[in-house]
């Protein structure tokens, strides 16, 4: 099977760029060929004679906007003139305006658009402009997207509401989760004085992007008030942001300890008693998952798609992600009872073992198997692009 994979990055430091490397990975494990159609690709993968690399450089342009319309722009003028030579292509989202076999959906740009937290409703100011007319047009562009391929893929089930509210058949769609790596992400400890973190004191984690309101640390800090034996350390990008001045103006400074952005967290998890992350509004929430194979216990919000997979053995999921008093009673209870988070993470490990990348892979490209053989066995080759869409 030749297959042909267009995203902007195929690395293993990013979420959707991890999706992407696993998949690449199972690929030419099963000794499919693959063209990688990228900005961004992993170096072992750069050096691998079975992947053929089509780079298309965009980092040095201004804004994301402009990069993404660049690269949708360069990655369809190639297509254009290679789809022939491909049994399947597959994108994610909007990243290319010519027609994708397969969509991966990891985000649902018309959902967050709607949400009443976007950036545009907080900020009104040219940023916020910008953040609107951002998540605007890739809401455009993805509708055309998921409606020109024959699959659509979600990482989530809330993903695949979106997508049908959205306009997309049930039938053409799949929920396919993600995965974690269980070695990496594993149970253990860890020196907290290596983040400069209190020992000997009930400690918590928030992980994200803090420059913006949708993860939603501000609903955390406010609980954090009334839970005065715990602390909580902050993974995330401090500057541009406006949380360290809020937990000085909640007078949480002696709690609260940002870090600054952290690329790797396996061992900030295991220096933690709980991982907390309501965020308003997270497709899935890899982090969630891999707080969960490190064997902690999670409190986390429905507006989260990882959330489907947290039983309440493993965690506490709040119904409202803006319910204070919810989110103290959670942190509370975790706080004062060290049985229960002991229980309640080895039972979040149990969960993320049935969640490993290689799982996830081996479901991504059976189901790429499946739909190349029902497209052969339906149409000769030349007349493939006249096919209906694929019913699963």
């Amino acid at each position: 099977m030749k297959l042909c994979i267009v995203t902007p990055s195929v690395i293993k430091n990013d979420g959707q760029g991890r999706v992407n490397y696993e998949i690449v990975r199972e690929l030419l494990q099963r000794n499919h060929q693959v063209t990688v159609v990228s900005s961004q690709l992993a170096p072992e993968l750069q050096h691998n004679s079975q992947v053929n690399w089509i780079s298309i450089p965009v980092k040095e342009l201004p804004t994301q906007l402009v990069r993404e319309v660049v690269f949708s722009w360069r990655s369809a003028d190639w297509l254009r003139q290679h789809r022939q030579e491909f049994d399947l292509v597959i994108a994610n989202g909007a990243v290319t305006s010519a027609g994708a076999d397969v969509n991966m959906v990891s985000f649902v740009h018309r959902a967050w658009l709607s949400s009443p937290f976007h950036v545009s409703r907080v900020r009104r100011d040219f940023y916020g402009l910008y953040q609107w007319l951002y998540t605007f047009l890739n809401a455009h562009w993805e509708r055309t997207a998921f409606r020109q391929a024959k699959v659509v893929v979600g990482v989530s089930q809330r993903i695949k509401r979106e997508l049908v509210e959205t306009g997309i058949p049930p039938k053409r769609i799949r929920v396919i989760p993600c995965g974690v790596n269980l070695q990496e992400f594993s149970p253990g400890s860890a020196n907290r004085r290596l983040w400069g973190l209190p020992e000997d004191v009930p400690l918590a984690l928030f992980a994200g992007d803090i420059r913006l309101n949708r993860k939603n640390l501000d609903t955390v800090l406010h609980a954090l008030v009334n839970v005065p034996d715990l602390h909580l350390a902050v993974a995330g990008e401090t500057e541009g942001s406006p949380y360290p001045e809020i937990a000085a103006r909640l007078g949480l400074s002696q709690r609260v300890h940002f870090l600054g952005l952290q690329r790797g967290i396996s061992e900030l998890l295991r220096s933690v008693d709980v991982f907390v992350f309501p965020s308003r509004y997270e497709p899935f929430g890899l982090v969630v998952l891999e707080a969960m194979a490190t064997g902690l216990p999670v409190i986390t919000a429905t507006t989260t798609g990882a959330a489907e997979i947290v039983t309440p053995e493993s965690g506490i999921v709040l119904s409202d992600s803006e319910d204070v008093q919810a989110l103290t009673q959670a942190l509370l209870r975790l706080t004062r009872d060290p049985v229960l988070r002991y229980h309640m993470g080895h039972a979040a490990r149990t969960v993320a073992q049935q969640h490993s990348w290689t799982d996830m892979a081996h479901s991504y490209v059976n189901l790429f198997e499946e739909i190349a053989s029902h497209e052969a066995q339906v149409s000769p080759v030349w007349l493939k692009s006249n096919i209906p869409a694929f019913e699963l």
